[in-house]
């Protein structure tokens, strides 16, 4: 995981994910990793070379950021290479500040506890 490709890594043609990240604030910074990197290594990484623009943004500890991509909070262990992100490209992700991943999708657990019930709607 670097902030640049080095020179060794372009020569070798290792592809790298341009991941531009969004504050709540709305403040932005791109980055650029490994397919093999985890969630839990960018926001390692992210931590260890905060922006200073976002200075006045920065958390206690690595531990609690959390990357949200196409509305869903990443667990620690997703690689970037998982989510099938292109290389080259730049994918946007939000970081937030947050202790605890949320409990699944409410719905999803009402489903799996109804009986043969249709969610049929009746047009007249």
């Amino acid at each position: 995981m670097t902030s640049s490709p080095s020179s060794d890594q372009v020569s070798q043609g290792i592809q790298q994910v341009n991941l531009r990240l969004i504050l709540v604030s709305g403040k932005t910074h791109e980055f650029q990793f490994s397919p093999n990197d985890s969630a839990a290594d960018i926001a390692k990484h992210v931590y260890e070379n905060w922006p200073t623009d976002w200075d006045d943004e920065k958390v206690s500890t690595h531990s609690i950021l959390r990357l949200i991509y196409q509305g869903r909070f990443l667990h620690g262990n997703v690689t970037l290479g998982a989510l099938q992100l292109p290389v080259g490209k730049t994918t946007v992700m939000h970081l937030v500040a947050r202790e605890n991943l949320p409990e699944p999708n409410s719905q999803g657990q009402r489903k799996s506890g109804k009986t043969e019930e249709s969610n049929c709607c009746v047009l007249l």
